[in-house]
């Protein structure tokens, strides 16, 4: 993907079917500069036709500025939304603030960071439980609460922790047995 968008300025995007578009944030002391590109031209990608409706690579460069440091990254990206830099750009960043909103609820509320388990499949295992319980809390609407306290009351309380537990219609386990 790099090398067709290394060609594709290399004639200064001309009779290359593609698309801009940029974004400025200042805040917190910083300015970051999103300039999104995407190209609907495939030819050089390899392995494009293992994406079943891939219609478009998409490059994001992010120029950030702050106490008079630059730095700058590039992220490549595919995708199946069309020629459109601008939906490219929402998708990219809706795609980051999931993330970041995810590791952030992981870390305040359950101080993954911390984690001191070092076994690879120990730690994947709990990664998933983690997951799994950060769902269970935020779907549950009864206590208008943060995940934090809806996670200690959990410990305290067995009705509330039960409220939280997969009901039989949750459950899709037929003929299964535990041992």
């Amino acid at each position: 993907m790099e090398e067709a968008f290394i060609d594709a300025d290399a004639r200064d995007y001309e009779g290359v079917h593609s698309d801009y578009f940029e974004t400025v944030e200042r805040g917190h002391g910083r300015c970051e500069t999103r300039r999104y590109w995407t190209l609907a031209e495939l030819d050089g990608i390899d392995r494009k036709d293992q994406w079943k409706q891939l219609n478009v690579v998409g490059m994001v460069q992010s120029i950030r500025e702050q106490d008079g440091h630059t730095s700058s990254e590039y992220r490549y990206s595919i995708g199946s939304i069309g020629n459109d830099a601008q939906r490219f750009a929402t998708a990219v960043r809706g795609h980051w603030g999931v993330e970041n909103d995810l590791h952030w609820s992981l870390d305040i509320s359950f101080r993954e960071d911390e984690s001191r388990i070092r076994q690879p499949q120990a730690a994947e295992n709990f990664t998933v439980l983690r997951h799994i319980a950060l769902a269970r809390l935020k779907n549950e609407k009864t206590l208008k609460r943060g995940i934090k306290t809806k996670r200690l009351k959990a410990g305290w309380d067995e009705r509330y922790r039960n409220r939280l537990a997969p009901s039989a219609s949750d459950a899709k386990i037929e003929n299964h047995e535990v041992t």
